[in-house]
């Protein structure tokens, strides 16, 4: 049986609501979708719409109204949902949400953004070094890994529309792309590079200048799977054209 995995940076739930990603759910039919940055609190989220459409609802918030948070929908009931990673800076701004199942687990991850300061660069670098121990810890008790979510990191020049202006942008420096490096050496698989070596594939667009229109983009979210996982490995792709958000959807479909 195949599974369907989709990432999505929705930045907002309410706002996709309005935007009726309910019909593109329902069209495109995942397993699973792992939402990050929905802006919202449980009582917000809507959950009866995505009830109707034969799915559970997992919700991560941050403390904070408004801001980050994550989400698991599920056709099927996990055998176990573990909401945040026991960080307490972590947790406080909803950033990780797992959904154990009996094959592989599912996590849905919103990395922080660097972008509007040093102090925020900083707590980036903290996060990228306390998920990394998180997640060597993590698989020794759950091997069958699926990372799935906004990274906030482009990991090589072909992942990035101008590599030598944005060198010293946050999301491309070269501690944060060394950092994707040694988190793939530490036993991952960058699914859509396992399948797709091209350039020009991007998961995010600025709203400024025409952006998206002009594909000027970075890839920055992934489906990061455990080495154990390759041989599931069945397709990996993006869909650019779906536009409830300055991100478009990621798609694993594996093997379960």
């Amino acid at each position: 049986m195949i599974e369907k995995i989709v990432t999505y940076n929705i930045n907002g739930i309410r706002a996709a609501i309005r935007k009726r990603i309910d019909l593109w759910i329902e069209r495109l039919n995942p397993d699973i979708l792992c939402l990050q940055e929905i802006k919202a609190n449980t009582d917000q989220f809507n959950i009866e719409l995505f009830n109707s459409l034969g799915y559970q609802c997992y919700i991560h918030s941050a403390q904070k109204p408004g801001y980050s948070g994550v989400a698991i929908i599920s056709k099927v009931i996990p055998n176990h949902i573990e909401y945040g990673c026991g960080i307490k800076e972590i947790d406080f701004e909803g950033r990780i949400i797992r959904a154990d199942y009996d094959n592989f687990s599912v996590m849905s991850v919103y990395f922080p953004s660097g972008s509007s300061g040093e102090n925020r660069q900083n707590f980036k670098m903290i996060f990228l070094d306390k998920f990394q121990k998180y997640i060597n810890e993590l698989t020794r008790r759950i091997p069958h890994l699926i990372i799935s979510g906004d990274y906030n990191i482009c990991h090589r020049a072909i992942d990035i529309h101008n590599p030598q202006r944005n060198k010293n942008t946050s999301g491309f420096l070269i501690e944060e792309r060394d950092w994707v490096s040694q988190f793939i050496e530490s036993g991952f698989i960058d699914t859509f590079r396992y399948i797709n070596k091209d350039p020009h594939h991007y998961s995010w667009w600025s709203y400024r200048s025409n952006a998206r229109m002009k594909n000027l983009g970075w890839r920055i979210d992934y489906h990061m799977i455990s080495n154990l996982l390759e041989d599931k490995i069945i397709n990996a792709y993006l869909l650019p054209n779906v536009r409830h958000s300055d991100h478009c959807p990621v798609v694993l479909e594996i093997e379960n």
